[in-house]
């Protein structure tokens, strides 16, 4: 039996890295006819670490940069999308929203706006994918020899 995928949930997070994995998670969306949610969430880990002077204008700031990556999502599709814009720990937030909403599958990208040494301390990605009781689409990055001149998959 070929799974049926009728919500997925893309967590984004603005950065270059995220886009390829929006970009699938919209195409699975068309395929199945998909509901689509779009989340951002605003690691309250740093925000909690800056000075408590910059706090509310970090807090503001992040705010602002998750609306921004939201529009970007909607923006590159023609579907209803539905978004969200939440605080705490991005991985529990993402599982969370997930089940909340009834998702058939959450997508994200691999690495994200703290780069490869995040893999260091383990990413949100993987703590998603052990912890998420719906199915996860991780979806990574191409280097620049596996893109294509206009930045596609090279055959």
């Amino acid at each position: 039996m070929l799974p049926v995928f009728d919500r997925i949930v893309i967590a984004t997070d603005g950065s270059e890295s995220v886009r390829r994995a929006v970009h699938v998670a919209l195409d699975f969306a068309d395929r199945f006819d998909a509901t689509v949610h779009a989340l951002y969430v605003v690691d309250e880990g740093e925000v909690e670490s800056s000075p408590e002077r910059v706090r509310e204008e970090m807090r503001a700031a992040l705010d602002d940069s998750g609306e921004e990556a939201l529009a970007e999502v909607a923006a590159a599709t023609d579907r209803p999308v539905t978004t969200a814009v939440r605080e705490g720990r991005p991985a529990t937030v993402i599982r969370e929203y997930a089940v909340e909403h009834d998702a058939d599958v959450v997508a994200m990208g691999t690495r994200g706006r703290h780069g490869e040494n995040r893999f260091l301390i383990g990413s949100v990605a993987e703590r998603v994918v052990r912890t998420c009781p719906v199915p996860v689409l991780t979806v990574r990055q191409l280097d620049e020899s596996e893109r294509g001149g206009d930045g596609s998959a090279a055959a």
